[in-house]
């Protein structure tokens, strides 16, 4: 039988705001435990919450950067359920009137093509504490600092069938809440979340299988084995004449396998009423007007704009514009390499991202920078040295040894260009192999390249390649 996977996402993004989404308390990460939640971050007797306008307002840029509707008027409510770091025995969220909905963002595909997920809804809420448990024996910490750290909850429509295309999602939305300054994307320190709904179908099958639910997974890596995991486990229990149970499962890297960890919650469980402490929220078409001329440039004008100013395919123009960091780095190389648009692309997309991918490294921790990197290849436009030679020289600059003009010089790298002494240089070559030039000149026109590898590796690669084919060809004809 033919099977059907069904994959919905609920991404987490942690909204960059400097206080929480209902009190003065600091959301900055990394302070000593219990030291940044106050009263009403503790659901104290008699404290009140107090709407945080800079998460509402990146609620806003969230939903015009994914062409979502807003909400002129949405809701906060009370969603009950009992957990330790939760003190309060309730979070406050959005259901029946979520501040953005019915929105979208195009994926690319493996293929070449896009693909449309539509979203359902984001709505706005305040995250939990943090439960401890590597430092404590039998027992577990609590820490609250987290507690009321304002969240955007972004809940995709089931229209993924794959695990490729669901971190294809996943990843655009990363990128799209990055280049709006609405969350800082640390998967790490858990400021970008993703609960991830898996489920399988026969194929042609209309109705929806039991999905399951898979959480706290922290890496694109980790997320797309974890639903290949789950959706093979499916299948094999359904094949063999079991029933999926509709539950939320944990990931174990270590093992790649999924484990149980609670039933699946309905909404009716959480018994969500509207929160008696906050008046419905009204947003006016004056806050959209004033968010909307404060939106950057997005990815997918970006990507546009990349393609026509700098003549760069789509391909290349999607990894340069897949992290606002790395556009900007491609940018910086342009404007120092005096305009060679297509040749900072190709040594961005080919020799800095292969030594980052190898070094674990991202674009904001490279050991090369712009100005270096432009500047390599200005001195390769200008016929200063070789694409050979370049080679040799990025690695120096990864080493950080120096700048660029600086390392030409110490190692004597410039080109060769004088006619009579690559003349000179070719005339030994036809000296020392009689027997290929007459090869040659019978019409064996790949010894070219032969003659090309003896003069290059005779002058250490300092030729101009061009200048040595014409010179080649005209000293070895009859």
């Amino acid at each position: 039988m033919e099977w059907e996977t069904i994959i919905g996402l609920e991404v987490h993004a942690q909204l960059a705001t400097k206080s929480k989404i209902f009190s003065g308390a600091s959301t900055q990460f990394g302070a000593e435990a219990n030291t940044q939640a106050c009263g009403i971050d503790l659901g104290l007797p008699g404290v009140l919450p107090v709407l945080n306008q800079a998460a509402v307002e990146m609620a806003i840029k969230f939903a015009l950067g994914s062409n979502a509707e807003v909400a002129r008027k949405s809701v906060f409510a009370r969603k009950n359920y009992f957990y330790p770091d939760l003190p309060k025995g309730y979070q406050i969220s959005q259901y029946e009137l979520p501040i953005v909905s019915k929105g979208y963002i195009d994926i690319q595909l493996d293929d070449g093509n896009s693909k449309r997920i539509h979203i359902t809804r984001a709505h706005l809420e305040e995250d939990a504490g943090k439960s401890l448990h590597e430092d404590f024996d039998r027992a577990s910490g609590i820490d609250l600092n987290r507690a009321g750290t304002p969240l955007l909850e972004i809940v995709s429509e089931p229209e993924m069938y794959s695990a490729k295309e669901a971190i294809a999602y996943l990843k655009a939305i990363h990128t799209l809440v990055k280049y709006l300054d609405i969350c800082d994307g640390n998967m790490q320190e858990g400021s970008f979340r993703c609960d991830t709904n898996v489920s399988v179908r026969p194929k042609g099958e209309k109705k929806l299988g039991t999905r399951t639910e898979l959480k706290n997974i922290n890496s694109f890596r980790f997320i797309e084995r974890a639903i290949n995991y789950e959706v093979e486990r499916q299948i094999t229990i359904i094949s063999s004449g079991g029933k999926i149970i509709q539950e939320t499962r944990l990931y174990d890297p270590t093992l790649n396998e999924t484990r149980s960890m609670r039933s699946k919650e309905e909404a009716n469980d959480y018994r969500y009423f509207p929160d008696p402490d906050l008046l419905p929220l009204i947003i006016s078409d004056e806050l959209i007007v004033k968010v909307k001329q404060d939106l950057p440039e997005l990815p997918p004008q970006k990507k546009q704009r990349f393609i026509d100013q700098y003549g760069l395919s789509s391909y290349d123009a999607n990894i340069l514009i897949s992290s606002k960091d790395m556009a900007n780095y491609y940018e910086s190389v342009v404007h120092e390499s005096h305009n060679q648009a297509k040749l900072a692309a190709n040594w961005i997309t080919s020799e800095l991202l292969g030594a980052l991918n190898k070094a674990g490294f991202d674009i904001n921790n490279t050991p090369i920078s712009a100005i270096q990197l432009g500047k390599l290849i200005l001195r390769i436009s200008d016929n200063t040295i070789s694409g050979k030679i370049a080679k040799s020289i990025f690695e120096s600059l990864w080493n950080r040894e120096g700048d660029v003009d600086d390392i030409i010089e110490k190692h004597g790298l410039k080109q060769v260009t004088d006619t009579a002494a690559i003349e000179k240089l070719i005339d030994e070559i036809i000296s020392a192999n009689p027997q290929q030039v007459i090869d040659y000149q019978a019409g064996k026109d790949k010894l070219l390249g032969f003659f090309v590898g003896q003069a290059m590796k005779l002058s250490g690669g300092k030729l101009h390649p061009q200048q040595l084919n014409e010179l080649l060809k005209i000293k070895l004809k009859k």
